[in-house]
């Protein structure tokens, strides 16, 4: 499955950052090469710190480097923490607003949430990737796209000596950010609301243990007269980052909302000491990025054979970390199609269902964004068009596809076609696994103690049969004990059964053929 230079590349990948690489390793999984071609020259430079959720680590433990970014996390941060607003770090707390990080996640999967640094996951991603025949053509940025009804001619550019090169793949990704070059020359418009600030992320090295060190906190918003955003610090309280987003008061200072007009160290170092409530800190700037606060979607995710993910579809406030963690769903979405449809088991008519299933889910998430942007740090816009913000776990787990409402609790979809396959402990050859251990590679018939009969139906089908006998499973999946949840690659359920029906072969067959859109 590897590529060769001058070889056609089953899948193209624009951008090699935190979203591309995640869609190379997923695209791996199922066998398929690809190519990410990426404008820099190795990983993201900045300690940006991911705030990655349930279902993104349980995509990693699929992927088989759960253990390698948790370990890496817990280099880098402590595992668990809540997330409270604060007048400056010295001073008062002004609210609770989530207890700690994994409240009440062990009943719903079988992985934790984590933090960590993107120049800490990005190598694992990409290693794992490379492993499995993905390549990445550093240093080139893609100045040109052209398709036809056979695949995606691409010109890429080496940014070090201007050289052009002509690159040709059957399916391109577009993962190359929120300014994507792809999506501008697709002409493909963003709809939304457009930039509501201006914002800066100060990256730092100061000695903040006395004001936060051993104290369980994951993320710390900060609101005064001076400065509003959001901190994250590294485990020894040494380094960290400060996301500003106001600088003053907006309703006497309209230019507030520019955090990033002036970014010069002796202002960024006054920002960091203000929201660190201690006037003499002594402050290393280690760097600067600026980025605007929006909320908006692509007006569709695919053109032809390509496709966008990540930041090139939608863009968002950090509030929640929703940005990261939606597009590496996306990857995944789109990955299992890719591969269904280059290996002739599907038509390119599967590759639609990526824009009608993960554009509802985009919006909803871009909205929650937006709503928790507002009540954690932007109250001063008055704004009234805003969702009501719902759980968590209804955002990380419980979101649907094919369904007039894009969420649900997870705790209450008990296996419904559209949502994602329900988290169940089970043995296997004497060793402890979740039911989400059996997903990943090929569409699977989860059945329970009485359902013998789904093994003979499944006979000479491409797909993998599971008899489930421990307790709970028919009750967690809404079936009886002989019925059957049919469970796609990605780990959400395409069709049920309570009972198997009189024809329970042709059943299956039908729901095999209406998963890969064959009907």
């Amino acid at each position: 499955m590897s590529w060769r230079e001058g070889d056609e590349i089953p899948v193209l990948i624009a951008g090699g950052g935190l979203v591309g690489l995640s869609a190379a390793m997923f695209l791996a999984q199922h066998g398929i090469a690809s190519l990410a071609v990426e404008r820099m020259t190795g990983v993201s430079p900045l300690p940006r710190a991911g705030h990655f959720h349930l279902r993104t680590i349980e995509l990693f433990r699929a992927a088989g480097i759960e253990d390698k970014v948790r370990a890496q996390s817990e280099r880098e941060f402590l595992p668990d923490g809540a997330i409270v607003a604060m007048d400056t770090l010295a001073g008062r707390k002004l609210a609770d607003i989530i207890p700690s990080l994994n409240v009440g996640v062990e009943a719903l999967s079988p992985c934790r949430r984590m933090f960590i640094g993107q120049p800490g996951l990005e190598p694992i991603l990409r290693e794992r990737a490379e492993e499995a025949g993905a390549r990445i053509l550093w240093g080139h940025e893609i100045i040109g796209l052209a398709q036809d009804t056979d695949g995606v001619t691409v010109t890429a550019r080496d940014v070090a000596t201007g050289a052009e090169r002509m690159l040709r793949a059957k399916f391109m990704i577009a993962a190359d950010g929120g300014r994507s070059t792809v999506r501008q020359l697709l002409g493909i418009p963003l709809d939304g609301r457009g930039v509501f600030s201006n914002s800066v992320t100060i990256y730092f090295t100061a000695d903040l243990w006395p004001q936060v060190g051993g104290k369980p906190l994951s993320v710390i918003y900060v609101n005064n007269p001076t400065c509003s955003g959001f901190f994250r610090m590294e485990k020894h309280c040494q380094s960290g980052f400060f996301g500003i987003n106001l600088v003053g008061d907006p309703k006497t200072n309209p230019d507030a909302v520019n955090a990033a007009a002036d970014t010069s160290e002796a202002r960024m170092i006054e920002l960091v000491r203000a929201g660190a409530g201690v006037a003499d800190l002594k402050v290393k700037i280690d760097g600067i990025a600026r980025w605007r606060a929006t909320s908006d979607v692509a007006r569709r995710f695919s053109e032809g054979r390509i496709f966008l993910v990540g930041d090139s579809a939608h863009l968002m406030p950090p509030n929640g970390g929703f940005g990261g963690n939606t597009g590496i769903h996306d990857a995944h979405n789109l990955a299992w199609k890719l591969a269904a449809v280059l290996k002739g088991l599907a038509t390119p008519a599967l590759l639609h269902s990526y824009d009608a299933e993960r554009r509802p889910i985009s919006k909803f998430t871009v909205e929650q964004a937006y709503s928790r942007y507002v009540t954690r740090t932007a109250a001063y816009l008055g704004a009234t068009d805003y969702d009501p913000v719902v759980d968590d776990f209804n955002i990380e787990l419980g979101f649907l596809y094919g369904s007039p409402s894009p969420h649900d609790d997870p705790r209450t979809t008990r296996g419904r076609p559209g949502s994602r396959a329900p988290h169940l402990w089970v043995e296997r050859n004497g060793t402890r696994i979740s039911t989400l251990d059996l997903f990943g590679k090929s569409f699977v018939v989860m059945t329970g103690p009485d359902g013998a009969a789904w093994h003979e139906a499944a006979r000479g089908l491409p797909v993998g049969v599971e008899t489930i006998s421990e307790r709970g499973f028919a009750e967690s999946y809404g079936i009886g004990t002989s019925g059957a949840s049919f469970v796609r690659p990605d780990g959400f359920v395409a069709w049920r059964s309570t009972a198997p029906p009189a024809d329970s072969r042709a059943a299956l067959a039908d729901a095999l053929r209406a998963a890969l859109m064959k009907v």
